[in-house]
């Protein structure tokens, strides 16, 4: 493990720290990228994404993943914490919270919208991400693919019915351009790309190996760029309103923790390998931020306050995300004397 990855905890927080920092030093510069855009999707976080993920797709070996039919437990676990667990539970949680504990502290319109926002993000499970929780976490390249393929053929059809139904509206537009951009941008260009690169080096091991130990610092590189510019763009509101930011992460953070708990219980109950288990679980637990925040603010409005509760949902996702990497590395020699005793 390199530099990077052995103080990565550190580094986001100082791009953290960094990234409010520029955004209320130098608002225009972050306004002026943010408006770099494509039917909600900025190109200057796709671009960066995109570093971050191709090292990940050129070590998957397609002669590998006719494989994972012969263990679909950790797929079958994914499908069913993403889409009959995790929208309802985030639904419930924004209603009890926002609705009963934080009803005196918040007005019944702000409350509706906040809770809005945590349902958009509890009905977006990763895309781009979750490539990159795998790799640290040494999970099966080949499994994670086929994991994050079938959550998103199922988010094309899935995610206006059940976004109308928890929002209890029946009339929902839901940004098309926006889903399928961020699938190609996200999955499908850098795939090609690792497919193309994999050829070109005539699928030999040590060629592989010795192109990823060069691009691994890029792909760490990424994903600091990526969180200093989130914050950038949403300095002046976390400056503004830390009270209800604090809030809003509140049962954010139950129901991150409290989604990999159950998948990760569910997983050494069905005997998962860790490099299965481990990434099913990360998906499970992670949102397709980049889909919610666009559907918030076409929607709700820039300004709104379900845009809000999903930008929240953007600033907690990475560290929290960081410490249950953590967690499910510290934990891989007593998950492995479980399912393998």
């Amino acid at each position: 493990m390199g530099l990077f990855e052995r103080y990565l905890s550190v580094w986001v927080a100082l791009a953290i720290a960094l990234g409010v920092g520029l955004g209320l030093a130098i608002p225009n510069a972050f306004a002026l990228i943010a408006n770099v855009e494509y039917a909600h999707v900025n190109l200057v976080v796709a671009l960066l994404i995109w570093v971050m993920i191709y090292p990940m797709m050129v070590q998957i070996d397609f002669s590998a993943i006719k494989d994972v039919g012969k263990n679909p437990k950790g797929l079958i676990l994914t499908v069913i914490v993403n889409w009959l667990v995790k929208p309802f539970s985030m639904a419930a949680l924004g209603w009890l919270f926002f609705n009963t504990l934080f009803a005196d502290l918040v007005s019944p319109e702000t409350a509706e919208q906040y809770i809005a926002g945590m349902i958009l993000l509890g009905v977006a499970p990763c895309t781009a991400m979750v490539f990159v929780w795998s790799h640290l976490t040494k999970g099966d390249a080949n499994y994670t693919l086929i994991q994050v393929s079938v959550n998103d053929v199922i988010m094309i059809f899935a995610f206006a019915p059940i976004t109308a139904f928890l929002l209890g509206v029946s009339d929902i537009q839901i940004p098309w351009q926006t889903l399928l951009i961020s699938v190609v941008l996200y999955v499908l260009l850098p795939l090609i790309a690792g497919v193309i690169t994999r050829q070109k080096l005539n699928n030999q091991a040590k060629n592989i190996d010795s192109l990823l130990a060069k691009l691994k610092p890029f792909s760490v590189i990424g994903l600091l760029a990526t969180v200093v510019l989130l914050f950038g763009f949403q300095a002046e509101t976390i400056i503004a309103k830390p009270q209800d930011i604090l809030l809003i992460a509140i049962p954010l953070l139950i129901q991150t923790y409290g989604i990999f708990a159950i998948a990760y219980y569910a997983a050494l109950k069905l005997k998962l390998k860790h490099n299965v288990a481990g990434p099913a679980c990360l998906i499970g637990t992670s949102n397709f931020f980049e889909l919610a925040v666009a559907v918030a603010i076409s929607l709700f409005g820039l300004h709104s306050g379900a845009a809000l509760a999903t930008v929240v949902g953007v600033l907690v996702e990475v560290p929290v995300m960081l410490s249950l990497v953590y967690l499910v590395n510290k934990t891989k020699p007593y998950f492995d004397k479980q399912v393998n005793p």
